[in-house]
């Protein structure tokens, strides 16, 4: 029999291991990307001061993290721990996360710039309010009442965004 500590210590130890990979191959990608950005010589800029400098260092401190979480993680990677974490991702829980990234790149990539910045942040409050209070909650309450509230919530978050950043720190929006 298998302790339940000992099965989510094992759960934890495969989900570093797998994002140990994820960091070292971003972090990797940042450094290749660093590494042949335009260095600008033709324009008389000091070497010290290239345009890829910061992303290169910070590049390399997470390709150097990853490798140390990988290392560590492989170490104390158990047996049977992958089948526990493919549950894990499949649960409730995994599907309101994914279904919070969805609408985050929606919101994202297709609504901004294609309508009017306190529009698209209204229609994104709104549907993130509506989805979560109802579909997604685990005790939905009305659906009449969701609406107007996310109604509400959705005008007064749209607006008053747009609002502070458009007006007060002059910021301009897309």
């Amino acid at each position: 029999m298998t302790h339940p500590a000992s099965t989510e210590d094992a759960m934890r130890v495969r989900a570093d291991l797998i994002t140990s990979i994820v960091l070292v191959a971003l972090g990797l990608a940042i450094v290749y990307a660093s590494w042949t950005m335009d260095r600008l010589e033709v324009r008389r800029i000091h070497p010290a001061t290239i345009p890829g400098l910061v992303p290169l260092i910070l590049g390399c401190a997470l390709t150097l993290c990853g490798s140390l979480l990988f290392f560590r993680s492989s170490r104390l990677d158990q047996r049977g721990s992958g089948a526990t974490l493919a549950r894990t991702l499949v649960s409730w829980s995994a599907i309101r996360v994914i279904a919070a990234l969805g609408l985050a790149l929606v919101y994202t990539l297709l609504l901004v710039g294609n309508l009017p910045f306190w529009l698209a942040s209204s229609l994104f409050i709104f549907t993130f309010t509506t989805l979560f209070e109802t579909v997604l909650a685990d005790h939905p309450g009305s659906l009449v009442r969701t609406l107007i509230w996310a109604a509400i919530v959705a005008l007064i978050g749209g607006l008053g965004v747009y609002f502070v950043f458009e007006r007060i720190f002059l910021v301009r929006l897309p």
